[in-house]
């Protein structure tokens, strides 16, 4: 791979995580639901409502990329707040997965209608063509990264 265009990629990685990490992104977007809420927390809430159904534990912490006792707080204080409950795996009987409550569901989606507010104002300007292959590309290199990071794989640069 060309070494000027990750001097030009890496720079532009770097000012997308800052934007998106700012503290006045989230807690404006975080405020829309009317609960305060901690990242790890909506972002919870955020997997669950893209996914197709319940969630064990461990797949949650793995979209996290964190360990599962750390997930696993932050599911059981959602759960004191009524935001998840815990279903009946109906592959395995004595298993428990994860799911949003109708609360959850609202809040989640009073939070993603403001982030995807931004998204949509940031884009206004796009052809449908840019934003597709935005979505793609992304995608694809996101996929990739984390790939790699699960494998434990060194990056050829670092082998030596």
């Amino acid at each position: 791979m060309a070494e000027d265009m990750l001097t030009e990629l890496v720079p532009h990685l770097t000012r997308l995580s800052t934007v998106l990490g700012r503290g006045e992104l989230y807690e404006r977007a975080v405020a829309a639901t009317g609960l305060p809420l901690e990242r790890p927390a909506m972002t919870i809430l955020v997997i669950l409502h893209g996914a197709d159904e319940p969630l064990r534990i461990g797949q949650i912490a793995a979209q996290m990329q964190v360990a599962g006792p750390h997930a696993t707080r932050h599911v059981q204080a959602l759960e004191g707040r009524g935001l998840v409950e815990r279903v009946v795996d109906p592959h395995d009987q004595r298993a428990r997965l994860i799911t949003l409550t109708a609360k959850g569901r609202r809040t989640t989606g009073r939070y993603l209608a403001v982030v995807n507010g931004w998204f949509t104002d940031a884009l206004a300007g796009w052809t449908a063509s840019d934003r597709r292959d935005l979505t793609r590309l992304l995608g694809r290199l996101i996929d990739d990264l984390a790939a790699r990071l699960a494998a434990g794989e060194t990056p050829t640069t670092e082998r030596g």
